[in-house]
């Protein structure tokens, strides 16, 4: 199973010259409690900006185009399709950033942890929309306050709409 896993502001922003929008611990720690111990998958410039690489405990898969780039720790991937191929897809494996990587997942997956951040920010980066003819909600957390940011947020789960059969 392919899951994506994503903060986004209302306006769907989710970065900013490589970089996050915000920091909200709260988030930082759901994103570790759900991808411990599975694989991960990201681009190059998603993994150049993590404060520790690869993320302790994790598979990581890194996508790069560049046949020489190596990464110490972490299996290396020529695209979407070499990626996934290097995936167990018994086994729920996370989509972690950046951009251009979640734009190329999203016909692929089939779930969707999305961190909605109840604020519009100025980005050069931005998610693509959750459209409801695809996904259906299933979970909606409550809407939580970062004490450090004042930030309005909830923890929602998206399932892909599944075609029903033809009788």
């Amino acid at each position: 199973m392919l899951s994506v896993i994503v903060a986004i502001a209302q306006n769907y922003a989710i970065g900013k010259n490589n970089q996050l929008l915000w920091h909200l611990s709260a988030d930082l720690k759901y994103f570790k409690k759900l991808t411990s111990g599975k694989t991960v998958i990201m681009g190059k410039k998603t993994y150049e900006s993590l404060p520790v690489q690869p993320l302790p405990n994790r598979r990581s898969i890194i996508i790069s185009d560049n046949p020489d780039d190596c990464f110490g720790g972490c299996i290396m991937a020529s695209s979407i399709e070499d990626a996934v191929s290097k995936c167990n897809l018994q086994e729920e494996s996370f989509i972690i950033g950046g951009g251009s990587i979640y734009h190329q997942f999203m016909p692929l997956a089939d779930r969707l942890y999305i961190t909605w951040v109840y604020k519009d920010f100025d980005a050069d980066t931005f998610f693509p929309e959750i459209r409801e003819e695809k996904w259906q909600l299933k979970e909606k957390g409550a809407v939580q306050i970062d004490d450090a940011t004042g930030l309005h947020f909830s923890f929602c789960i998206y399932e892909r709409k599944r075609e029903s059969p033809v009788n």
